[in-house]
């Protein structure tokens, strides 16, 4: 939730969001005028921005950090859905239809986040651009979460792991010495929840990908050294 250790940041400058997709198109004006109805906040890494089934008062831009995105699944397991990155409108439940979360989003890393009651939600439709780029993330998570479901249903372990490492680097990952490094602090209990596997079998995974030079990991980072490697291993016989 909204409570806990967080700090109100002060006035924040328009330039922040002049880049950003949602509010690309429009005037300094309008965007200082978006600012000043937003509250800005900092959460430290690993707590709840909102839970799923609270009711959806308000929506949510990243400014900076990582969000995860997590659902229970019927028989209490946790899945993780999905990972955010900066500069993304999170939270739109009324985009879907919703009165409430669909799921619950926790930060991956320390972030910055802003956010604005949900009674404002049909004004800022009628912003230029606002609208075309809102619709445009939610059908990329949903088709980002239709393939998570065929892998799950399609894929051998080994692969489903190999592709979510994948995704990882390419959607936020940093180029380091070794290789690229998954921007954000990741464990071996997430890729776990990411691909419906065991904790032990992506232990395995990864200490004989680590063996083979393929990755690099420790307790909360992972490289991976050949991502050639890994798009081989996640291709390979993709039906049981």
């Amino acid at each position: 939730m909204i409570d806990g250790p967080t700090k109100t940041l002060p006035r924040l400058d328009e330039s922040l969001l002049t880049h950003m997709p949602p509010f690309s198109r429009l005037s300094r004006e309008r965007i200082r005028q978006i600012l000043d109805l937003a509250s800005s906040r900092r959460y430290p890494e690993g707590q709840a921005v909102f839970e799923e089934g609270a009711e959806a008062g308000r929506f949510f831009m990243l400014l900076d950090g990582y969000i995860r995105v997590i659902r229970i699944t019927e028989t209490g397991e946790q899945i993780i859905a999905l990972h955010i990155p900066p500069g993304q409108l999170f939270g739109i439940a009324k985009a879907i239809g919703r009165s409430s979360y669909p799921a619950t989003a926790v930060t991956a890393s320390e972030s910055i986040v802003l956010s604005w009651p949900m009674e404002l939600w049909d004004s800022f439709l009628s912003y230029d651009g606002f609208a075309t780029e809102t619709y445009k993330t939610v059908g990329t998570r949903m088709g980002e979460m239709n393939n998570r479901i065929v892998e799950m249903a399609t894929q051998q372990v080994e692969q489903r792991v190999a592709n979510a490492l994948l995704r990882l680097v390419n959607q936020t990952g940093r180029k380091v010495e070794e290789g690229i490094e998954v921007d954000f602090p990741i464990t071996r209990q997430d890729l776990s929840e990411m691909t419906a596997t065991t904790l032990h079998t992506v232990s395995r995974l990864l200490s004989a990908w680590e063996k083979a030079g393929m990755v690099k990991s420790t307790r909360k980072h992972i490289i991976v050294c050949d991502p050639h490697a890994l798009v081989v291993l996640s291709h390979h016989s993709s039906k049981h």
